[in-house]
């Protein structure tokens, strides 16, 4: 057991010193804090299958990018920042629940997605790799996409702090202060899609919704004040998401659901914890 201790550690020096793995490690980093901060307010909003249905469709501008045999993720940021703009519009002005709206958005989506799909010819490598994720073939452009959508979350989020909780706590009260719900609310979406779009390469188009969810949920079983709750989500998926990449590296797995799987068992390792303290006390 020593021996093979000894040898995942050298194996994991080794691969700490590739620039490529650096640069999961960075992504990884970044989309953590992104994921945890918007997570929050995904999660409270209830907002999980907006993201999904975004992330989802997404696979249309993937593949309009490779039939027009453009780098994908130039047309994966734009596509999805208008996708979500109109399905917020589309809910904003019919009487349909949000659900069914964004249902109905999805289903096409993802029928002109896998129409397009159809149609090209040859390597689909760019395809599957957004479908399934993989963090460890990041580039600089990536991490610069990833950390200016980052750092604009964070001031957008972190400067209006005050007010984006009583809008996510009570929209009603929000309004009669004078605080601007709509803008705040758009302004909300098009970060959430800039986030889907960036996060799609790192975990893919069936993981993203939850790389966003998950670790959030998991702060929330143990953070009750917000702002604890905010710091508690951002950590959890910093860490989850590093702890999954060195799994991915050591065990050769795919990146992304190796993120995802490692968010996963930390959600249920803390439920059963929270569960286990509840009955002995």
């Amino acid at each position: 057991m020593s021996w093979l201790a000894v040898t995942t550690a050298n194996d994991l020096v080794t691969l700490l010193q590739f620039p490529f793995m650096q640069r999961a490690i960075a992504g990884a980093v970044f989309m953590g804090i992104l994921g945890g901060l918007l997570g929050c307010f995904v999660t409270l909003r209830q907002l999980s299958f907006f993201s999904h249905a975004v992330g989802h469709a997404a696979l249309v501008g993937v593949a309009l990018g490779v039939l027009l045999q453009l780098n994908p993720t130039w047309m994966l940021l734009p596509f999805t920042l208008v996708f979500g703009v109109l399905v917020i519009y589309f809910i904003d002005k019919t009487d349909l629940a949000s659900d069914s709206v964004l249902s109905i958005v999805l289903s096409g989506a993802l029928a002109i997605g896998v129409i397009l799909s159809s149609l090209i010819q040859g390597y689909r490598g760019n395809l599957m790799a957004v479908l399934f994720g993989d963090i460890l073939a990041i580039d600089q452009t990536d991490l610069i996409l990833t950390l200016l959508v980052l750092v604009a979350g964070s001031i957008f989020l972190l400067s209006t702090l005050r007010q984006q909780i009583l809008l996510t706590l009570n929209p009603d009260v929000a309004k009669v202060q004078g605080i601007p719900v709509q803008l705040y609310r758009y302004g909300f979406v098009i970060l959430l899609s800039l986030a889907v779009a960036v996060a799609i390469k790192a975990v893919g188009v069936l993981l993203v919704n939850a790389f966003l969810v998950i670790p959030a949920s998991t702060a929330k079983l143990i953070g009750h004040h917000f702002r604890r709750f905010l710091l508690q989500s951002v950590i959890v998926g910093s860490i989850t998401s590093i702890a999954g990449i060195i799994v991915s590296g050591l065990f050769n797995l795919a990146s992304g659901p190796s993120i995802v799987l490692v968010q996963f068992l930390v959600f249920v390792a803390v439920f059963s914890w929270i569960k286990l303290t509840i009955k002995t006390t």
